[in-house]
């Protein structure tokens, strides 16, 4: 037998599971048997019928447990099959207890095949889940290009076109229409369309169905832009290139002529009008898409548009930060100087000493919290002289009298103030 895989009974359980299944359904036989010995004529056939049922289930549930027994023993046979046979004992069993009428106590042998997983079969089990979704995922990002996000959008704009396509009217007249005037060379002339060979030259070409180009513009799905010489270039409205990608997504919706086109068409508009001239008016003019579905559109970007448009924000980021200047080289700091207090030291040490000159002490006569007025501050030249000297402290010999301290509002006013 193969290694147990996380989750499954171990061979042993099964063995015995199918073995008390197989005991089960060969007791709800007898007791069908026995119903039919103590049975009267008039439910006879109906406990024989019974019993017919129950024995077969009875013989599939012992089949069952035979080659259970019999696998157990073949190195070849993974323990799934005995998990197989198990599993089909029990149910067996199951269904003879239920056609014999007894009470069903083969259900409880169930929970016995499923045992519960270890923390470490947990985590491996997890982990094995992760990497084949990761190969699945790698796999679906190389055949589409998009990344799972995107996928779904394109799955969901499928879906939108299936609805949206058919009730266009359009034949593959009109998308090759819409085509031309994706490249930005289809231009109108003289009352004929054209696709010119290069862009900017509005002479020539290939030649456009102008029916088509007229009912695409009239619906809104072209917009007229003029150029030079009364030539009007014409262009994707965004509903039309909505309806381009649409078109593109659900090819089947396009039908095959202009007559049956026309005809679908018709049939959309001919409750809405009385007169049989509304109705074909209304059918030969192009219905626009509905403003909800231009706005639920969005279509999806491949991995590689990602990486071109990462790739551009972040050189735009770049130039708003500063930019590059090409042929000038970016300066690196001096080592050393990566650090705030080794700049900060770098920066006093080039600063010249100043000393002060010229300082007056002014001092108030008084406190401003008297009755009477100020009056203009006194210079005092002894404390000026003091200013001068550099390194020596203030005290009150030099001062010539001592400053008054005092607290709270007055502080200030008590205290040499230097200007």
């Amino acid at each position: 037998m193969t290694e147990t895989e996380a989750g499954e009974p171990t061979p042993q359980t099964c063995l015995q599971v199918a073995h008390e299944a197989a005991e089960l359904a060969v007791a709800a036989a007898d007791e069908a048997m026995n119903a039919v010995c103590r049975s009267r004529s008039g439910n006879a056939a109906r406990l024989e019928q019974v019993m017919h049922v129950t024995h077969r289930e009875a013989t599939e549930a012992e089949g069952y447990a035979a080659r259970a027994q019999q696998w157990a023993t073949d190195p070849e046979m993974p323990d799934s099959a005995l998990n197989y046979c198990a599993r089909g004992a029990v149910d067996h069993a199951v269904r003879a207890q239920a056609a014999a009428g007894v009470e069903v106590t083969a259900v409880a042998l169930r929970t016995a095949l499923e045992r519960k997983l270890t923390p470490q079969e947990h985590a491996e089990r997890e982990s094995q889940q992760r990497r084949e979704e990761a190969e699945q995922e790698a796999t679906e990002r190389a055949a589409t290009g998009m990344d799972s996000e995107n996928r779904h959008l394109a799955a969901t704009n499928v879906y939108l076109a299936k609805g949206i396509v058919p009730a266009l009217g359009w034949t593959a007249g009109h998308v090759r229409v819409l085509e031309a005037a994706e490249t930005g060379r289809l231009y109108w002339l003289d009352g004929k369309a054209r696709q010119a060979a290069e862009h900017g030259v509005w002479s020539g070409g290939r030649r456009i169905s102008r029916e088509r180009t007229q009912d695409l513009r009239a619906a809104g799905f072209l917009v007229a832009v003029d150029a030079a010489d009364g030539v009007s270039v014409l262009a994707l409205t965004p509903m039309g290139q909505v309806a381009l990608e649409l078109a593109r997504l659900y090819p089947a919706g396009l039908h095959e002529s202009d007559k049956a086109a026309y005809e679908a068409r018709y049939a959309r508009v001919a409750k809405r009008y009385k007169r049989m001239d509304d109705k074909k008016a209304a059918a030969r003019r192009l219905p626009a898409l509905a403003g909800g579905t231009v706005r639920r559109y969005r279509r999806p970007v491949t991995l590689i548009e990602q990486e071109a448009r990462a790739a551009r924000e972040a050189a735009e980021q770049w130039e708003d930060e500063g930019g590059y200047c090409p042929g000038v080289e970016t300066p690196r700091p001096a080592p050393g100087t990566y650090t705030a207090p080794a700049r900060a030291a770098a920066v006093t040490e080039n600063l010249p000493a100043e000393e002060p000159q010229n300082q007056v002490v002014l001092r108030w006569s008084f406190a401003p919290d008297t009755d009477r007025k100020p009056s203009a501050p006194v210079r005092d030249e002894a404390a000026s002289v003091q200013a001068r000297s550099r390194g020596r402290q203030r005290t009150r010999a030099t001062a010539g009298a001592a400053p008054r301290r005092t607290r709270g509002t007055s502080a200030g006013w008590g205290q040499e103030t230097l200007f």
